[in-house]
């Protein structure tokens, strides 16, 4: 398992925290944790969001303010062509012939 550089039992429950955080729907955690878990595996995808809990409380404690969640759509609105580009590619490689349209970023597709 992937250690925190803190006492046990407060990296246990950070930990805890994030589990509970991926489990919630449309935020920007739980969109942190999918789009992670796929790539690098589910434990270091929870240590990578008790992290970003951690980060986000230290902002909050430092700044004053109240929390305001990014969205679960925060990664695709933040790179839109390559979130475009990928997707362009899943459906080609499900056989689906597809032309993209420049006009107002909408995308032809016929099955």
């Amino acid at each position: 398992m992937v250690r925190l550089a803190c006492s046990s039992s407060f990296a246990s429950t950070l930990c805890k925290a994030a589990h509970a955080a991926t489990r919630s729907r449309n935020t920007y955690l739980s969109a942190q944790y999918h789009r992670l878990a796929g790539r690098r595996g589910k434990k270091r995808a929870i240590v990578a969001v008790a992290h970003s809990i951690l980060v986000i409380s230290y902002h909050i404690i430092q700044r004053k303010e109240p929390y305001r969640d990014l969205g679960d759509d925060y990664f695709d609105q933040r790179r839109p062509e390559a979130t475009a580009k990928h997707l362009l590619k899943r459906l080609q490689h499900l056989g689906y012939d597809i032309s993209p349209i420049a006009q107002s970023g909408i995308l032809s597709v016929a099955a």
